[in-house]
């Protein structure tokens, strides 16, 4: 059992094994090499221990050693302690300590996760009001995100899927039955074709796209940004009609980030237009909390660090494209007309960004956003419409919902 004691300015973590022999096995360690790691999270040295009659609480089974010192309304603890090269700082007045508040599912260190976003010599601070620190609900949000071991065996099961999903039942039936459809349904050839079949030809296209997109919201854990975007790739053109063809890794260049030289930069993925226009799209993660800040400037929301780094980015690449003008329209054709139709150019024309980033919908169905959240992430979108669309993956379902609605609609009025 692992906890916690305030000992005047001093902070105690208390350990008593669990298990036969983990007593011994503590002091072997530390007779052995001088220290112990427990849990797999927590790192102490012999000169850490402290004697048992120091701390009276503390059963002739168990150990105290010191973990932290509590100074100007923090417990400071020594990065060394978790395994990390930056030292950590806990609000006194804001955090219960406890081992959940390091420690996730299957011995996850919570702050060797953490100190990968840091540098090495930046504290980590939460709660209190130091400007660099995390707030302690934000913190408290995290843990409570955290994926518990339900959510990392659907992981497991997903990264299965995702490698071995074409050979495997039931995963590749929807596939299967929109192929044995469009075997068994009538040529373009047939005379006879109705209108019915071609509305109902693209209400299973679009069905089928949409429960995909939808199957990869419901078991999203880990994916990664490639893999969306590799998934997105497969449908684009078919979701948004008027392009006719797929860039991904487009170089372009860059005179303006450093003066008198050419830098280049590289687009993920780029759209072009049945007129050879070139338009930008970023696809992102659909995390939840990408699109508002949780706190407010004067009343209003602000775009969440995500949403306004990539809405930067977008900028960025339409400045340069821009900026490249024709040189850049004769080197872009040049070098990626083989992916083009016959005799398509490629444009730099005013162009336009598409961001499809987060979520506004929680799986369980309910807004992820408050009214006034979704209020002012209209007022964001809206903002910036003269250059870029911004999309939710939400937005995208309830795109295909409406095309559905529509062909639904055009079936049943279509003539036998």
């Amino acid at each position: 059992m692992i906890d916690f004691e305030i000992d005047g300015d001093d902070v105690i973590f208390t350990y008593e094994p669990e298990f036969d022999g983990g007593r011994e096995r503590v002091m072997e360690e530390l007779k052995a090499h001088r220290r112990v790691t427990i849990a797999k999270v927590f790192h102490f040295r012999a000169q850490d221990v402290i004697e048992h009659g120091a701390l009276p609480e503390v059963e002739a089974s168990g150990f105290g050693f010191r973990f932290g010192v509590r100074r100007e309304g923090y417990i400071h603890v020594e990065g060394r302690i978790l395994g990390i090269p930056n030292s950590v700082l806990l609000a006194d007045a804001d955090i219960d300590l406890s081992k959940k508040l390091f420690v996730a599912v299957r011995d996850t260190s919570i702050f060797r996760r953490l100190a990968q976003l840091y540098a090495q010599d930046q504290p980590i601070v939460i709660g209190g009001k130091r400007a660099d620190a995390i707030p302690a609900q934000t913190y408290r949000d995290l843990l409570r995100r955290f994926p518990n071991t339900t959510e990392l065996n659907r992981y497991a099961q997903a990264r299965v899927a995702t490698v071995l999903g074409d050979h495997i039942d039931p995963l590749r039936d929807a596939r299967e039955r929109y192929e044995i459809y469009l075997n068994r349904r009538p040529t373009l050839a047939r005379a006879s074709l109705e209108q019915r079949e071609l509305v109902q030809a693209d209400f299973e296209k679009f069905t089928f796209i949409r429960d995909t997109i939808a199957q990869w919201l419901s078991a999203e854990t880990h994916r990664s940004e490639k893999e969306w975007q590799a998934m997105i790739l497969n449908f684009l053109l078919l979701i948004f009609p008027k392009y006719v063809a797929v860039l991904s890794n487009v170089t372009i260049a860059d005179f303006y980030s450093k003066p008198g030289t050419k830098k280049a930069r590289y687009i993920d993925l780029a759209l072009v237009d049945a007129g050879g226009n070139l338009d930008v799209i970023e696809v992102k993660k659909p995390f939840d909390d990408a699109l508002v800040g949780k706190g407010l400037y004067r009343g209003n929301s602000v775009p969440a660090r995500e949403l306004a780094g990539s809405i930067m980015q977008a900028e960025k690449y339409l400045f340069h494209l821009s900026k490249w003008g024709v040189a850049g329209e004769a080197k872009l054709t040049k070098d990626r007309g083989a992916e083009l139709p016959n005799g398509l150019e490629i444009r730099i024309t005013n162009p336009k960004a598409m961001v499809i980033i987060g979520r506004d919908t929680r799986p369980d169905g309910k807004p992820a956003l408050s009214a006034a959240q979704r209020f002012d992430l209209e007022v964001i979108k809206r903002k910036y419409a003269n250059m870029m669309d911004i999309m939710t993956y939400d937005d995208l379902l309830r795109r295909l919902d409406n095309i559905l609605a529509s062909l639904q609609r055009r079936g049943a009025q279509a003539v036998p």
